[in-house]
C-alpha cells in the first residue's frame, strides 16, 4: 500500500511508514529498563511478530506497544501492572509542577485565559516518550519554550460554542506531566463555565508514560474533578477495548476534549461532532493524515471536513 492510498484509510491497521517508529519505540523501553542483549532480540523479535500479524488483522499501533510492555514486564519477572516508566512519570510530574505557579499567573495575568490556558494545556503535550525516544529529551528545556509553538489548526470558535451549551465535558487525559498543565486548563474552564460538569479519564494500568489514576493524584486533579479510569490499557482510547462504565460517560458527555497523539489516532476516525482533539503532531505520518506540519499544535473538532 502507498503513502497515498494509507492516508486514504487512517489508522486502519498500521501503515508501514509506522514500522521503523515502532522498532526504535521498542528498543529505547528495553534500554530503559536495562534489558540484557539477549532480553532485547527477544524484545524486538516480539515487536517484529507483532507488526507481522497486524498484516492479516485488525491490530493498531496500540496493540503492539501494548505487546512490547508486556515482554519487557515478564523478561523482568514483574507483576503485570509494572510500571516501566515510573521513574521517569515521576520526574515528569514534579517538572511540570514546578511551572504551575508560574503558568498559572501567566493566565491569571492575560486578558485572555481561555486562550492562554488552551494554548499551555496543548503545549504540555511535548511530553511524550512514546512519540519520542526517553533519552533524547530535555524536558526542561521542551516546557521553557512551550507556549511558543504555534497552531497549525485552531478550531477554538465551534469549541467555544459547544461549550456554552453543554452540560458536561469529558476531558481524555494523556500523558503524566502534561497532566499538570490540563489541570491549569480545566480551572479555567471551571470558572469560565461553572455550571459545566467535567469528568476526566486515564488510562487503567501503566503504558508508556500515560496518566494514571495514581498520576492524577499525584498532581491534585482528584480534588479537583472527578477522574475515572477507561479501562484502557493501551496508549489511547479503542473504545471497544474500553469499560462499560467508561463507554457510559463518553457516550453521554455532550463535548469531549481529547488530548494527545495516542488518543487522535483512536478516536479521530469516528468522526464524532463532539469531540475536540489537542495535540501536538510528533510524527510524519500523522502530519501527513491532519495535513498539518509536523511539531505544531493543533486544537481539530472531530467532525471530519
Amino acid at each position: 500500500m502507498g503513502f497515498a492510498e494509507e492516508k486514504n484509510n487512517p489508522f486502519a491497521g498500521i501503515a508501514s511508514y509506522c514500522h521503523a517508529c515502532i522498532m526504535n519505540q521498542a528498543r529505547s523501553a528495553a534500554r530503559f529498563a536495562e534489558l540484557t542483549e539477549d532480553q532485547t532480540e527477544r524484545i524486538i523479535a516480539a515487536a517484529r511478530a507483532a507488526l507481522e500479524k497486524a498484516k492479516a488483522g485488525d491490530i493498531l499501533v496500540q496493540h503492539v506497544v501494548r505487546r512490547v510492555a508486556d515482554a519487557i514486564i515478564q523478561e523482568l519477572g514483574e507483576s503485570p501492572a509494572f510500571d516501566i516508566y515510573a521513574k521517569l512519570k515521576e520526574k515528569s510530574n514534579i517538572l511540570s509542577l514546578k511551572y504551575a505557579g508560574m503558568l498559572q499567573k501567566t493566565i491569571d495575568d492575560d486578558e485572555c485565559p481561555f486562550e492562554t490556558g488552551l494554548q499551555i494545556a496543548a503545549a504540555g503535550n511535548v511530553i511524550d516518550f512514546g512519540a519520542r525516544s526517553y533519552d533524547t529529551m530535555n524536558l526542561d528545556e521542551e516546557l521553557r519554550i512551550l507556549t511558543e509553538v504555534p497552531f497549525a489548526r485552531y478550531d477554538i470558535a465551534p469549541l467555544k460554542k459547544a461549550l456554552e451549551s453543554a452540560a458536561t465535558l469529558l476531558y481524555l487525559f494523556d500523558n503524566s506531566g502534561e497532566i499538570v498543565f490540563d489541570r491549569l486548563f480545566i480551572e479555567v474552564l471551571q470558572r469560565l463555565y461553572p455550571n459545566l460538569r467535567i469528568v476526566g479519564a486515564v488510562r487503567d494500568k501503566p503504558i508508556i508514560n500515560d496518566a494514571t489514576l495514581e498520576d492524577a493524584k499525584t498532581v491534585g486533579l482528584d480534588r479537583l474533578i472527578p477522574v475515572i479510569s477507561s479501562g484502557s490499557v493501551y496508549p489511547g482510547t479503542i473504545l471497544a477495548e474500553t469499560t462499560a462504565a467508561f463507554q457510559q460517560v463518553f457516550q453521554s458527555a455532550d463535548v469531549i476534549l481529547s488530548k494527545g497523539q495516542g488518543n487522535f489516532e483512536t478516536l479521530w476516525p469516528l468522526g464524532d461532532d463532539r469531540i475536540f482533539f489537542l495535540l501536538r503532531i510528533k510524527c510524519d505520518y500523522v502530519a501527513a493524515l491532519s495535513r498539518v506540519k509536523k511539531d505544531t499544535l493543533v486544537l481539530m473538532h472531530g467532525l471530519q471536513p
